[in-house]
C-alpha cells in the first residue's frame, strides 16, 4: 500500500536520489532539463509515493513551460524505485497527478517519452511543437493531442518565467 502525497521541500533531495538511481548518468544534460533550470516544479502536482514505512517508492514532477505564448505543463520525470517496479505505481502516479492537473485547470500537458507506453494515459504525438534539440520530435507527446486546446498551438517550447 502506498500513500501518494504532494512533494514538499523536505522530499527534494530524496527524490533527486531516486532519479539518479533510475536514470542514466548525465540525465541533467538532457534538453528538457534546460526548461527546468531555475524554475520550481508546479506546486501540488509534483508527487511522491511512500510505503507504509515512509520509504520513498516513486515520484513524479511537473514543470510550467510555454509553447509560443501558450502555457502548458511538462510532465517528467516520473520514476519508481527498481524494487517497486511492476506494481502499477508509475501508472498510479501519472493518473493521480493528471486528475489533479485537470482539477486545477491545466488543459495542456506534454512530455517526452515513448508513445506506446504513454498512449494508455491519453498521450499521442504533437506536431509542430519543438522541444530544444536534440529531442526526437516523434517523442514529443501531448495529452489529448487532437483536442481543441492544442489547436493553433505551435512553436518552440521555452522556459516559463
Amino acid at each position: 500500500m502506498y500513500a501518494l502525497k504532494p512533494e514538499t521541500a523536505e522530499d527534494w533531495w530524496e527524490v533527486e536520489a531516486l532519479y539518479d538511481l533510475c536514470f542514466a548518468p548525465g540525465r541533467e544534460a538532457l534538453s528538457s532539463y534546460r526548461l527546468r533550470d531555475g524554475v520550481p516544479p508546479v506546486e501540488g502536482l509534483s508527487s511522491v509515493a511512500r510505503d507504509s514505512d515512509g520509504i520513498l517508492a516513486g515520484a513524479i514532477r511537473y514543470w510550467p513551460v510555454l509553447i509560443g505564448m501558450h502555457q502548458a505543463l511538462l510532465l517528467g520525470p516520473v520514476a519508481v524505485h527498481p524494487t517497486r517496479q511492476g506494481e502499477g505505481l508509475g501508472s498510479a502516479l501519472i493518473r493521480d497527478s493528471l486528475a489533479r492537473a485537470d482539477e486545477n485547470g491545466w488543459r495542456r500537458v506534454m512530455l517526452v517519452g515513448d508513445e506506446p507506453y504513454y498512449q494508455k494515459f491519453g498521450f499521442s504525438r504533437l506536431n509542430g511543437i519543438l522541444m530544444p534539440p536534440p529531442t526526437n520530435p516523434e517523442r514529443v507527446l501531448g495529452l489529448n493531442a487532437d483536442a481543441a486546446v492544442w489547436e493553433d498551438v505551435q512553436g518552440k517550447v521555452t522556459r516559463s518565467a
